[in-house]
């Protein structure tokens, strides 16, 4: 049985347990955010959903499931785990094995930021066992579903509850929330990842052993992906060790890999970023001569590639370095499309495009898009005014 707590949507300002239980299933608040309102209104009135449903787009753009209802499962004992991005579902994989059917709601290339439910989302919400999300309001546009889908008596967490106020960052430009791309850290989303096989563990009690076993498993190879990304940053020159992207979604990875990092748009991209700011981050590369800066998958480039035209236009060369994972993992299927090709991927495209040491191939040897991607940034650095001869890492 899933205890209940009440307290704010994903700022956990609140760690009393209130203790109450709904028909032998219990609702989690602060894991969806009831803001106060109290966990004895489980049950949704199925007006009230109806009206949320009807709220949500029709189609399944940006989908990275085939959103499969009860019925579509026939007889599988598996647990059906739903979870919102591709970070997440693949922590949730790796620890539940065969013992559950993990689906993501958003595939690659998806802004979570900006994304909005389809009605497909809504119903495979409400048919799964639980469901598992970032939360600090990274998936702000869902808030409300996964509320009144926790309230409908489904398990719902944000695996972030696993990781100690203390490690999140706070800035003051955020507005009084956390930045919630934790996953940029390899240590902090190992806790994310030891948060949900817990929350397995209590849900399945008869595999509990498995779910640990397998996270054990898994925290070795985050262990060692966290120690390759710390030596092949710390291996960048320090004069050119500046991380510039689209928006701010590195500041962890700043923090834990010494590397700063200045970007156009804030926390969420749903910011538009002004004439001043692409001016002033132009000063910020020109004054310091930085090789390169990236553009990220789920995000428009048309701001880093006013930052490039805007650095040939005072003299300076600033070459696309590469594209960069930052709110969506790569290509379902590939490397890339996992945790650890994800940040294996980023790291390794940094440093070889700001000139510190690291294998062509990353870590383990399996990345397969950095080479096809320099080839069409070439082609974008080549449109970008004339100008940018550079070539970008190999």
């Amino acid at each position: 049985m899933i205890p209940c707590r009440s307290g704010k949507l994903d700022r956990f300002a609140r760690s009393d347990w209130c203790g109450d239980r709904h028909r032998g299933t219990a609702c989690r608040c602060a894991a969806v955010g009831a803001a106060g309102s109290c966990c004895r209104r489980l049950l949704l009135p199925v007006a009230v959903l109806a009206a949320t449903i009807a709220g949500c787009n029709d189609g399944t753009a940006g989908n990275g499931t085939d959103n499969s209802t009860p019925a579509d499962r026939g007889n599988d004992p598996r647990l059906r785990i739903v979870c919102t991005v591709g970070m997440v579902a693949d922590i949730v994989r790796r620890v539940a094995g065969e013992r559950g059917d993990v689906v993501s709601l958003m595939g690659e290339g998806v802004d979570p930021h900006l994304y909005k439910p389809t009605r497909n989302d809504v119903r495979t919400l409400l048919s799964a066992d639980v469901v598992f999300y970032n939360g600090l309001l990274l998936e702000g546009r869902m808030t409300d579903v996964l509320t009144q889908v926790a309230r409908r008596g489904v398990p719902v967490y944000a695996v972030t509850e696993g990781i100690p106020r203390d490690r999140l960052r706070e800035p003051p430009e955020f507005q009084g929330h956390y930045d919630p791309h934790v996953w940029m850290d390899v240590s902090l989303w190992k806790l994310a990842m030891q948060f949900a096989a817990e929350r397995l563990a209590e849900l399945d009690p008869t595999a509990a052993s498995d779910y640990r076993r397998r996270a054990t498993e898994y925290a070795v190879q985050l262990d060692r992906l966290d120690a390759y990304v710390r030596r092949v940053i710390g291996s960048i020159p320090a004069r050119q060790r500046y991380l510039v992207t689209a928006h701010d979604a590195f500041g962890y990875f700043s923090l834990a890999y010494d590397i700063p990092v200045r970007s156009v748009q804030g926390i969420t991209t749903e910011s538009e970023a002004g004439v001043d700011d692409v001016v002033r981050l132009v000063d910020f590369i020109v004054q310091r001569r930085i090789p390169a800066v990236f553009v990220e998958s789920s995000v428009n480039p048309k701001t880093v590639e006013a930052i490039v035209a805007g650095a040939a236009r005072r003299g300076w060369t600033v070459r696309i370095g590469g594209t960069l994972f930052s709110d969506a993992m790569g290509p379902r299927g590939t490397y890339e499309g996992t945790y650890v090709g994800m940040i294996d991927h980023n790291a390794t495209t940094i440093a070889r495009a700001l000139g510190g040491e690291a294998p062509q191939r990353g870590l383990n040897g399996r990345l397969s898009l950095i080479r096809e991607r320099s080839s069409a940034e070439r082609g974008a650095n080549a449109s970008n005014g004339g100008s940018i001869g550079n070539r970008t890492a190999r």
